[in-house]
């Protein structure tokens, strides 16, 4: 069976399940999406700047790192976003911030310093707005205090409407070798629901320049589930996305989260497309993708065949961080910058979220940790699970027991087992004694296999966005 008529086998499927009521109001759920296991809406003060600094400096030697730089930072306002950003054109603010970056940089080397790199990643608000010379201070800076000789993979976040020759070729000079690029969609009045516009031949522009300076793998972020959207306009944003052959492609369902983010208060919830209409877009899209030859990935991720990280689903080595789905299998993660999480073998810590008390705190030769979360008793084990099903769409809760112990516990799972039997009932997922298996109509909810095993999830169920 080809990969084309297989996925067009799951879509009728999944439009057969969605038309049962209860099966809409499972998509219609709020559950996380997973990106770490305790989710963040669960980190406590309880962490602290000393907390993370003891943490840091009882790393091994020999366990490699990660890297995460957070830049608060746009150029524009983007209504739906639901990131820690602002909107900012003047260059002091920024060259504070870099400086900021490069003192914390320093403080976490002076605990955890001289250990090897395998990822950095650039994130936001958009990284690049920082610009060539202060991205390359930043990354001096790393490798004055890191050990950068086996990076894997120098990844940053790029607005496809801000990319001029010079913060080209500087992306290329730090040693950038991976871009992902927000692409979103190209529908005219889309764009314009959410507030921002950028015409399909400016981002091919874009990926053309980057092309030519040398970054050869590109990623593209899509969304579904947008205000005035139809399956026609996510269905031709693929096709024109495919044209310009991104090696990966995010496709994420929009979360409506106003409560959250301000910002999104002025998208009309009315123009949003219902759960019917969302899950009919993701189908079309995905049905779009593997017509091109693009393998799933996991939830809402997709790659050419020949690509990393769909060779590391292949080989089931694949990872799951707060960049979505990942070949990094780095021992711990540091993050930098307002907001930033690292994870680290003992739990979370997460950066204040404000400049001003992030200056104040680096700035006094302290970490700017606010809030995190201490692994403790089967914390670590259900992220295991939850990483398994997310990643696999599969696990064997044995042998995730025999991987993770957790003394003074005796889990059995009985309670998650009967939470996920009427997803079983619908064909969603299968259970076999203690393995279970994500079936291809059910990887749509994958999100609520994993919720199963969320041991704090009903502490906080309205805080994450919807299922499906």
């Amino acid at each position: 069976m080809s990969a084309l008529t297989q996925v067009k086998a799951v879509a009728g499927r999944v439009r057969e399940t969605c038309a049962m009521h209860d099966s809409l109001a499972f998509a219609g759920r709020n559950v996380p999406r997973y990106t770490s296991y305790p989710t963040a809406p669960h980190f406590t003060a309880d962490v602290t700047a000393d907390t993370y600094a003891g943490w840091l400096a009882a790393l091994a030697p020999a366990q490699r790192l990660s890297l995460y730089l957070h830049v608060p930072y746009c150029t524009n306002l983007c209504l739906y976003c639901g990131c820690h950003t602002k909107v900012m054109r003047r260059q002091d603010p920024l060259e504070q911030y870099a400086k900021l970056l490069m003192r914390e940089i320093a403080l976490a080397g002076r605990a955890a310093g001289s250990r090897s790199v395998q990822y950095i990643h650039w994130g936001g608000g958009t990284p690049s707005i920082l610009g060539p010379d202060r991205l390359r201070h930043v990354t001096d800076a790393l490798a004055a205090h890191f050990d950068l000789a086996q990076i894997d993979e120098h990844a940053i976040e790029l607005d496809p409407r801000h990319l001029p020759p010079a913060l080209v070729r500087g992306l290329a000079a730090i040693g950038i070798n991976r871009v992902s690029l927000g692409v979103q969609e190209f529908t005219p009045r889309v764009q314009e629901a959410i507030g921002r516009v950028q015409p399909y031949a400016l981002v091919r522009k874009g990926v053309e320049a980057l092309r030519e300076a040398g970054l050869t793998r590109i990623n593209f972020d899509l969304m579904y589930g947008l205000p005035l959207q139809t399956t026609d306009d996510i269905k031709r944003t693929v096709e024109l996305a495919c044209g310009l052959a991104p090696d990966r492609v995010a496709l994420f369902g929009y979360a409506h989260v106003p409560w959250f983010k301000a910002r999104q208060r002025l998208i009309d919830a009315a123009a949003l497309p219902g759960l019917t209409a969302r899950i009919a877009q993701a189908e079309v899209a995905a049905q779009a993708l593997a017509a091109h030859g693009y393998v799933a990935i996991g939830l809402d991720h997709f790659a050419r065949p020949d690509d990393s990280l769909a060779i590391a689903a292949r080989e089931r080595r694949l990872h799951r961080n707060f960049q979505g789905y990942t070949t990094d299998a780095a021992d711990a993660l540091i993050g930098f910058g307002v907001s930033a999480i690292g994870r680290l073998p003992q739990g979370y810590a997460q950066n204040v979220a404000d400049v001003g008390n992030y200056a104040r705190a680096i700035e006094s030769g302290r970490l700017a940790t606010a809030r995190g979360f201490a692994f403790a008793g089967e914390d670590r084990l259900r992220a295991h699970v939850i990483e398994a099903l997310m990643c696999n769409l599969a696990v064997d809760l044995d042998a995730a027991i025999d991987a993770v112990p957790t003394p003074g516990a005796n889990p059995n799972f009985a309670a998650e087992l009967a939470e996920l039997a009427p997803l079983a009932a619908r064909g969603l997922v299968t259970i076999d004694g203690h393995r279970i298996t994500v079936t291809e109509a059910g990887r749509p909810f994958v999100r609520l296999v994993a919720a199963a095993f969320d041991a704090y999830l009903t502490a906080a169920p309205a805080r994450h966005s919807v299922a499906v």
